[in-house]
């Protein structure tokens, strides 16, 4: 049974778990880096980028807090699995006794990037259940969770795979970090699929349990969302393998989340 050995980007504990578990029981920490100033970002990002190679398999860790009709606080996880071509990303946000939403894309790597081949969305709620969502990949079309199929756009991503998409993105395409520039690519969201655009913000400093750090926001733009739909804010760390080390989420007005890095990512041992 094939198993893939983790570490913490900073060297600090390792753990091993099979690589295709779908529920993964490891409870790894690593012990948080001394505060230090941040690193000045670089002149251009291209100095900060690495040769390219598909990240190893990658587990992020998150502190939750957020708003819905008074303060939350809560715990999410971005976790990233590679075995030879084929790819699995979950996401998994949980606050308090309020919601848990668990995502999952499955699928293949390609010289594009990553090609997703279904997506499971399952979504935790008090007093009605747990709803379940699907999005089918197929050839010339996409299955919606609705049932109703649209045609497939070249680099389409979904609610998961996004993030891993744009850290490809940036490690290929590290002169695209920069403030002014856009970023954009199809999204297949449960309910429909369209055009998908952020704009990368100045660099922000950032303390955190890892370290101190500069990161670049991507802000959607205007256009990008319905007046119904969730708006993804993220922050990009060159320093960090172009890894998203925070992620807002904004429902309107009704609702908010911010998942900040609560310590070194843990990555497979090569």
């Amino acid at each position: 049974r094939r198993h893939t050995r983790y570490i913490s980007v900073t060297g600090v504990q390792t753990c091993a778990l099979p690589i295709w578990q779908r529920e993964p029981e490891v409870d790894a920490a690593s012990a948080p880096a001394s505060a230090a100033e941040p690193v000045a970002p670089p002149a251009s990002a291209a100095s900060a980028a690495l040769a390219f190679d598909w990240p190893p398999s990658t587990r992020l860790s998150y502190t939750v807090t957020g708003t819905y009709r008074g303060p939350m606080e809560g715990s999410a996880q971005v976790e990233w699995r590679r075995q030879d071509s084929h790819y699995q990303v979950r996401v998994t946000v949980g606050v308090g006794a309020v919601v848990e939403r668990r995502m999952l894309s499955d699928g293949e790597l390609t010289p594009e990037g990553l090609k997703p081949h279904r997506y499971d969305q399952e979504t935790d709620l008090p007093l009605r259940g747990t709803q379940r969502e699907t999005v089918r990949f197929e050839g010339d079309t996409i299955t919606l969770a609705n049932g109703k199929t649209v045609p497939t756009m070249p680099g389409v991503q979904d609610a998961a795979s996004q993030f891993v998409q744009l850290t490809w993105y940036f490690l290929t395409h590290p002169e695209r970090l920069q403030p002014g520039q856009e970023v954009s690519f199809p999204l297949a969201l449960p309910r429909r699929a369209g055009s998908w655009r952020y704009q990368v913000l100045p660099p922000e400093p950032m303390a955190l349990k890892v370290g101190a750090l500069w990161a670049y926001p991507l802000k959607p733009l205007p256009g990008s969302l319905k007046p119904n739909e969730v708006a993804v804010q993220m922050w990009i760390a060159p320093t960090l393998q172009y890894l998203p080390v925070r992620i807002t989420m904004n429902w309107r007005d009704e609702a908010m989340l911010d998942m900040v890095l609560d310590g070194a990512p843990l990555q497979a041992a090569h």
